[in-house]
């Protein structure tokens, strides 16, 4: 069967208001490896994984944002944020969590990959470098294409009150 591959994520956010409005920053990660050093523009991403037909795509969620950031899941109400699909072909789906989380803490995954290319040399690298809450509009600068509609669905939310900032 071929089919393009499948990703979930956790997009974590914290309610902020200024001048009597609600809205979020939310919680993204610098992709690691060589190919995104030194690139800052969609260069980040919702800690997300591939899984396949066997698992859930809230599970695949949960265990990636684990394998990326080195710390649990923080409990809270899992909103849905749907599906975008990539230009690569690969669809995303995620939802967020309402949590504060200290990016000091964080401590990330790794991946091995031959680098430099061609030159049979296996090197480690992290799976996302660095993280940052953002705003919307300093994400929507930050994020791949094709994740930036997972920001505005919860923008969306937040505003008109179906996410609440109760902790």
């Amino acid at each position: 069967m071929s089919r393009k591959g499948r990703s979930a994520g956790l997009l974590l956010f914290r309610v902020t208001e200024e001048q009597g409005e609600r809205d979020v920053e939310v919680l993204i990660g610098h992709m690691g490896g060589p190919f995104w050093a030194g690139r800052e523009e969609a260069a980040w991403s919702v800690p997300k994984g591939e899984y396949g037909p066997e698992e859930d795509a809230e599970a695949a969620a949960r265990r990636e944002f684990v394998e990326e950031l080195g710390v649990p899941v923080p409990p809270g109400e899992w909103i849905a944020l749907g599906e975008s699909r990539q230009r690569s072909g690969k669809t995303v789906t995620a939802w967020a969590v309402e949590a504060d989380l200290d990016v000091g803490s964080v401590v990330p995954g790794t991946f091995t990959m031959e680098w430099p290319r061609g030159s049979g040399v296996q090197q480690e690298f992290p799976e996302m470098d660095r993280f940052a809450w953002c705003t919307p509009e300093q994400a929507a600068e930050r994020l791949i294409a094709g994740q930036r509609v997972f920001v505005d669905r919860l923008r969306t939310q937040v505003r008109g009150g179906a996410a609440s900032s109760d902790a």
